[in-house]
């Protein structure tokens, strides 16, 4: 029996929530198709039913990994000014973030990857990107400085780069000193 438009989207969504987790925890390469489609309950043959290639639901996880990441930096920055923004980098540079890469910053789990990949994938990567910096910017804009933007995109970058520093670090106080002196560095801002 063929499934309802309605069933169908609601299973292509969780398809690619699933996507989402499993390429942040384990990484686009080392993440297959077969295993993916098992974990929803599927077969691999359904997979086809759903999209046209891998690189298609990668672009799509992470559209959808970075639009959650977005709200969140939304509901951080609600407090308005430098709380907004400190809330934001606070959240962002914290060991909890740091460890659940499942639901981590795709851009810090999968960073060196996703270079790599189609230009559907990397533009929706940049597109996540600019989003998480123009919440920072608005953040930043309150406090009346020029260059928020700029500041934004500094803030964000170092900010994906020591998280993703930190996980490399086997070391737990070697891990913990580069958030916290990457987040003393931008409660300067």
């Amino acid at each position: 029996m063929r499934k309802s438009k309605a069933a169908a989207a609601e299973t292509r969504q969780q398809i690619v929530g699933i996507a989402a987790n499993e390429f942040r925890l384990n990484g686009i390469t080392a993440t297959g198709v077969v295993p993916l489609m098992s974990k929803a309950g599927l077969t691999q043959g359904g997979f086809y039913k759903h999209f046209a290639s891998k690189e298609q639901l990668v672009a799509e996880a992470c559209t959808v990994a970075l639009g959650g990441l977005v709200e969140r930096f939304k509901s951080a920055s609600a407090a308005g000014g430098a709380r907004g923004f400190m809330a934001i980098v606070d959240g962002y540079l914290s060991a909890g973030h740091r460890e659940d890469r499942e639901q981590g910053c795709p851009l810090a789990a999968m960073g060196s990857e996703l270079v790599r990949t189609s230009e559907q994938t990397r533009l929706a990567a940049a597109q996540g990107f600019d989003d998480l910096v123009d919440v920072m910017a608005q953040s930043l804009s309150q406090l009346g400085g020029e260059g928020a933007r700029s500041q934004a995109i500094f803030s964000l970058a170092a900010m994906v780069g020591a998280v993703t520093m930190s996980r490399l670090m086997s070391d737990e106080a070697a891990a913990a000193t580069i958030l916290n002196e990457v987040k003393r560095h931008l409660g300067a801002v």
